[in-house]
């Protein structure tokens, strides 16, 4: 054979060779044999030069997923009307708490190697065997970091039926059981001391009296899951106390009591727990309704009834003094802005108007509704109103009162200095629920607006910003 037919049979072995080691390489078998489409083959597979590669759709058109949140977390979208609670509530409160933020687990990566295959520089250096002696001058350890927090918004809430206490975080409603100390029938409630203490109103079947029991939360620790087991320790107050009030601060209370014999009301001041009681409002008068706006002031206003005029007073806890703001207005249901100098009141035709104490003057917003249904922003520049769709012509707000009415409300933002108004929602085309809307309070920060629907006693939020 001459030398360069030798040259030609080695080229061939070696691309044959070739062939052989890209097959056995790149190959793998169809689990679904005898599927091929005719006229393919081997070559035509390997190398595939030229041809457009495409995939057959199968199943039904791709499902819309936009707002999905998968198990490993993302993006809550908060709806923006959403009940919070499960079952008819007593009374609520919200104060910030709190919690670890959920933050993505980051997988370390391998140290990067060098040309020789050694670990560069910014690779962490090996770890020391077991049983040897740290170098000299010790070995730097790093510190621990604390898991970031943030203080999230949080609503505690009282069963009405059990008197059990559940709480959820604002923005991602899973409600919890965080007590189980049974009050039966509990019609109202309030909470002091940042939601650690809660004071309960029932009747007691028995005496044929109001009581109101005022008892300590269990401490809840940081990061700590509620739990069913916490029970309330507490003591009771004066029997039949007619109305309560918690100071904007939470850290007192203010309840009015009737004297047994019948000649008069008195006024205390307590502490977030009931101690450290003080008398600072007497009036031979019985049915009086109280707020408490500010730490200097304490309002006090006569029980509204249509035919009758209505008169409010202002009282300076510190100094115990009471001087008169409004009067003989029938109908008279009153709101004190937080800085004092303006008092949000309606009349017995549910108009709503605003009184400038210092100046006296009288603006009308344009709109129906009590001042009870309404609350006021911490600046005192704008409130937020549950503002009845339909009214009728009849004795307010007696009627409404005594059950008679009920309302069909929507929420407005009214802004006090021009008299603007902005409609915030319709709970009606929303959710289709037909709310009556009382108890309304706003969170530290505005965001959230949460109120008892009269019509079934359950609570729901409601995004506002």
């Amino acid at each position: 054979m001459s030398k360069r037919n030798i040259i030609i049979s080695i080229i061939g072995l070696i691309v044959l060779g070739l062939m052989a080691y890209v097959f056995l390489a790149f190959y793998k078998p169809s689990s679904n044999l005898g599927t091929e489409a005719p006229g393919t083959n081997f070559l035509s597979n390997l190398f595939n030069f030229g041809k457009k590669t495409t995939t057959t759709p199968t199943g039904t058109e791709p499902a819309d997923i936009s707002g999905y949140v998968g198990e490993d977390g993302g993006v809550i979208v908060e709806e923006r009307l959403t009940k919070v609670s499960s079952m008819p509530i007593a009374g609520f409160t919200v104060f910030m708490k709190e919690r670890f933020v959920d933050l993505p687990v980051v997988v370390p990566q391998a140290p990067l190697l060098n040309e020789e295959g050694v670990g560069g520089g910014d690779s962490l250096p090996p770890p020391r065997p077991s049983g040897t002696p740290p170098q000299a001058g010790g070995e730097k350890v790093a510190k621990p970091t604390p898991p970031p927090t943030e203080f999230i918004p949080t609503l505690r809430y009282v069963d009405k039926a059990t008197g059990n206490i559940y709480q959820t975080f604002a923005n991602n409603i899973n409600e919890s059981e965080f007590t189980t100390t049974v009050v039966p029938r509990v019609y109202d409630a309030y909470f002091s001391n940042k939601g650690e203490s809660v004071l309960m109103r029932y009747f007691n079947d028995n005496t044929k009296n109001i009581e109101t029991f005022i008892g300590n939360l269990p401490k809840q620790l940081l990061g700590e899951d509620s739990t069913i087991d916490n029970e309330i320790k507490g003591s009771f107050l004066p029997e039949n106390i007619s109305n309560i009030n918690i100071s904007p601060d939470t850290t007192r209370l203010f309840y009015l009591f009737n004297l047994r014999d019948g000649e008069g009301s008195v006024g205390i001041v307590a502490s977030g727990n009931g101690e450290k009681k003080v008398q600072v409002f007497s009036s031979p008068f019985t049915d009086w309704l109280s707020f408490w706006p500010n730490n200097t002031m304490i309002t006090l206003t006569t029980k509204p009834s249509a035919n009758v005029p209505g008169y409010m007073y202002v009282n300076n806890p510190e100094q115990k003094s009471l001087n008169k703001i409004l009067g003989n207005i029938n109908g008279l249901t009153t709101l004190a802005s937080p800085n004092g100098k303006i008092v949000l009141y309606s009349n017995n035709n549910l108009s709503l108007n605003t009184y400038n104490v210092a100046t006296k003057e009288v603006n009308s917003l344009g709109v129906k509704t009590l001042s009870e249904k309404c609350t006021w922003g911490k600046l005192s520049d704008f409130v937020y109103c549950a503002v009845p769709k339909y009214i009728d012509k009849t004795n307010y707000p007696d009627v409404w009162y005594q059950g008679e009415v009920s309302f069909t409300d929507e929420v407005w933002k009214i802004d006090v200095t021009d008299g603007s108004t902005s409609l915030i929602s319709d709970p009606i085309n929303e959710k289709g629920e037909d709310i009556d809307a009382i108890k309304l309070m706003l969170d530290e920060s505005e965001n959230y607006l949460f109120f008892v629907n009269k019509k079934d006693s359950y609570l729901w939020k409601l995004i506002v910003n």
